[in-house]
């Protein structure tokens, strides 16, 4: 299998590779350069539904496509965007932050503001609260642990994917496993989030995409659209749209919290000062 460069648009490589494929995967293909946006927001199954096929053909497809399989295809999907072009430098940065303000209001028509709401709930009834991300997503939630700390709430916020394993494998149907992953496919996090639903715990995902491996094990899934991106690797800007979630879920939580245990944890931070 031909893994696709990085410099290759996802819709040139189907173009190229779509003559090569049997009927029914060339249908497949045919969907996705007839239907792009849908197929980023689809399901494999979704998408073998609109090339009257099955959901195993979908994936061979995407393999002779040049993809690991569905999954990597709708990432790249999701990324395909036209680069800056060098005589339009001057105006990158202006076009970066159009691109956030963008990424924003994608994030806010997209979430269902009852969906945060029960993050909320379980997050106020949880007894622990496991975060659970990997790769891009573990700095945002390692930000959300401290500022859960900061209100006097005990939570965990592994960075080894092995001790979050360790972590979710104790949790009981009296606790949270929060997730976050951009892709809803990362295979360490739909581990631990397997392993958390096994043992009854509540699990909740903030994402980009609504249908993924990641939101069929999840109890609540918030997702905050697909942004994309000309970088290969970072998807910073869906990272905006999630970091303003987790304020959402701190905010909601901070406004229980009582004066007292906000005013000893600004006493932690004010010992924390230089005297000089």
């Amino acid at each position: 299998m031909t893994i696709v460069r990085p410099d290759v648009s996802v819709h040139a490589r189907v173009r190229a590779a779509a003559s090569a494929l049997g009927p029914s995967e060339g249908r497949v293909a045919a969907v996705i350069m007839e239907r792009p946006d849908d197929v980023v927001d689809w399901s494999a199954a979704e998408l073998a539904s609109a090339a009257g096929t099955s959901t195993a053909t979908v994936i061979r497809a995407c393999q002779s496509l040049g993809f690991r399989g569905f999954q990597h295809l709708r990432l790249e999907l999701a990324r395909s965007a036209p680069l800056v072009p060098r005589d339009q430098a001057d105006a990158a940065g202006a076009s970066t932050f159009d691109d956030a303000v963008d990424a924003l209001r994608l994030a806010q028509e997209s979430v269902d503001p009852e969906r945060i709401e029960a993050a909320v709930e379980a997050l106020r009834a949880a007894r622990r609260v496991v975060l659970v991300g990997n790769g891009f997503s573990g700095p945002p939630l390692q930000d959300l642990a401290m500022r859960l700390s900061g209100l006097g709430r005990p939570v965990e916020a592994p960075i080894d994917p092995l001790a979050q394993q360790f972590a979710v494998h104790s949790l009981t149907s009296d606790d949270l496993c929060l997730a976050l992953s951009y892709s809803g496919a990362n295979v360490q996090t739909l581990r631990a989030c397997t392993a958390a639903s096994e043992r009854g715990a509540t699990v909740a995902l903030i994402t980009s995409y609504t249908r993924s491996p990641l939101g069929r094990a999840a109890d609540i899934v918030i997702a905050t659209g697909p942004v994309g991106s000309a970088h290969d690797l970072d998807p910073y800007l869906a990272r905006l749209g999630h970091t303003v979630v987790l304020h959402a879920l701190h905010g909601a939580l901070a406004r229980d919290a009582g004066q007292a245990d906000v005013a000893e944890m600004r006493h932690v931070v004010a010992d924390a000062l230089s005297e000089d």
